[in-house]
């Protein structure tokens, strides 16, 4: 008989908590300091971390995935601060941009970026 063991230690039924599931479990199996999925205006959806840096990055995630649009020297100068540790991943989710913003966890973060991203698709049943 195969083994029924549940993997998942919290379940929700409720898509916001279960996120802050998702990206908790990613950000301490990645050692990121924070995790958070952003709608494209740069509002937090849900996060996982300290949430002061849940916040910022939640801020600076439109500006550090797309650097080429112009900012004021503020936003410039400090948005260059955070890219140094931060990694950002756009998707489209029903047809709606979203980031996924990590900061820390190390040299090669691209698995549990990828494995937060497919997470935050399953739970919000967005197409592959």
């Amino acid at each position: 008989m195969p083994d029924q063991t549940e993997r998942r230690k919290h379940r929700s039924d409720d898509p916001i908590v279960a996120l802050h599931y998702q990206l908790s479990t990613v950000r301490s199996e990645a050692a990121f300091d924070a995790l958070v999925l952003v709608d494209g205006a740069g509002c937090l959806v849900a996060g996982a971390g300290a949430w002061p840096v849940c916040e910022e990055l939640a801020a600076y995630a439109p500006f550090l995935a797309h650097r080429h649009n112009s900012q004021t020297p503020g936003v410039a100068s400090r948005t260059g601060e955070i890219a140094r540790d931060t990694h950002v991943r756009a998707m489209q989710i029903e047809g709606s941009e979203v980031l996924l913003c990590a900061r820390g966890g190390g040299a090669d973060v691209t698995p549990w970026i990828v494995r937060a991203i497919a997470g935050c698709r399953r739970i919000l049943g967005a197409e592959v």
